[in-house]
C-alpha cells in the first residue's frame, strides 16, 4: 500500500503530462491544418490564374501567328518564317512572364537576367547578327534574285539561294560557294544579269587594215549572229590609232544570260574571218 502510494503521484504526473503533450500536438496540428488550408485558398486561385494566362499566351500565338502569315504574304519566304517565328517568341516570352507574376514570382531580376544573357549572346554572335542584319536587308531591298549573276564578296556566279545568314553562289565551273551576306551587303555588288541584256565589248586589232571596209565586215559578222540583239544595234567604233595599228571597239548586244557565249562566238567567228581574209591577199 505504501508502494502504491509512493508511485501514484508520479504516474499522476506522467500522465499530465502525456495529455498536455497530446493536447499541444493536436493544436499545433489543427493550426498547421488552417495555415494549409488558408495557403492553398491562396496558391489554387493563383496557379488557376496562371494557367490561364499560358492558355491564352497558347491561343494567342496561333492567332498572331496566322495574321503575321497572312500579312506576309507576299514577303520572301525565309524572311517571313523568321518574322512569324519572332512574333510567336515575343508573345509567349510576355505570357511566361504574366504567369510568373501572378504566381507571386518576381519577374524583375528574371528580365535582368534574360537581358543581361541576350547582351552576352549579342556580343558573341555580333559577326552572326551582323550576316542576319544584312541578309534582311538583302531580302528586303531584292538587289539580285536566284538565278541572277552576281559579282560580289570576291566570288563571281549564279545565286542559287538567298538565306538570312547567307548566300549559297554557283560559279561557272559547277563550284557551290556560300558566301556571308555582310560580304554582300557592304562590299560593292555587280548584277550582271538585273538589266536583262548586255552590251559585249570587244577590242580588234586590225593591224594596217582599211578601217571602213573592216568595220563594215566586223559588223556584218555580228549581226549574223543569231544570239546578237537587232535592238539596240550593234556598233563599231574606232578605238585607238597607234603608228603601227587601229584597234576597233567592237559592241554587240545580246541577252544576259548570253553573254559569255557571245563574247567567245564573236571572237571566234572575227579571228577565223582575218585569219581567211589574209590568206586570200597572200
Amino acid at each position: 500500500m505504501t508502494v502504491i502510494q509512493t508511485f501514484l503521484p508520479i504516474a499522476q504526473t506522467l500522465y499530465s503530462q502525456l495529455t498536455t503533450e497530446r493536447i499541444q500536438a493536436f493544436q499545433l496540428a489543427q493550426e498547421f491544418s488552417k495555415k494549409f488550408v488558408d495557403l492553398g485558398f491562396k496558391i489554387v486561385p493563383q496557379l488557376l490564374w496562371a494557367i490561364g494566362i499560358l492558355l491564352i499566351t497558347r491561343f494567342t500565338i496561333g492567332i498572331i501567328g496566322r495574321v503575321t502569315r497572312r500579312a506576309l504574304s507576299r514577303t520572301e519566304a525565309t524572311l517571313r518564317k523568321f518574322l512569324v517565328q519572332a512574333a510567336e517568341i515575343v508573345i509567349l516570352v510576355v505570357g511566361v512572364v504574366a504567369a510568373l507574376n501572378q504566381l507571386g514570382i518576381q519577374t524583375t531580376s528574371v528580365v535582368a537576367v534574360v537581358g543581361a544573357a541576350g547582351l552576352a549572346i549579342g556580343l558573341a554572335w555580333q559577326n552572326t547578327l551582323s550576316h542576319f542584319a544584312a541578309g534582311v536587308m538583302l531580302i528586303s531591298l531584292r538587289p539580285f534574285e536566284v538565278g541572277d549573276t552576281i559579282e560580289g564578296g570576291e566570288v563571281k556566279g549564279v545565286v542559287d539561294s538567298i538565306g538570312i545568314f547567307s548566300t549559297t553562289v554557283v560559279t561557272d565551273d559547277r563550284v557551290k560557294i556560300i558566301v556571308p551576306n555582310n560580304k554582300l551587303f557592304d562590299g560593292i555588288l555587280k548584277n550582271n544579269t538585273a538589266m536583262g541584256t548586255r552590251r559585249v565589248d570587244l577590242k580588234i586589232d586590225i593591224g594596217d587594215r582599211p578601217i571602213r571596209p573592216t568595220m563594215a565586215e566586223l559588223l556584218q559578222i555580228v549581226e549574223s549572229h543569231p544570239l546578237v540583239l537587232d535592238n539596240p544595234a550593234p556598233t563599231c567604233l574606232v578605238a585607238e590609232i597607234t603608228p603601227d595599228s587601229t584597234i576597233l571597239s567592237l559592241r554587240p548586244w545580246c541577252a544576259s544570260l548570253a553573254y559569255e557565249q557571245v563574247r567567245s562566238q564573236i571572237q571566234q567567228l572575227v579571228k577565223e574571218s582575218m585569219e581567211a581574209q589574209k590568206e586570200l591577199e597572200l
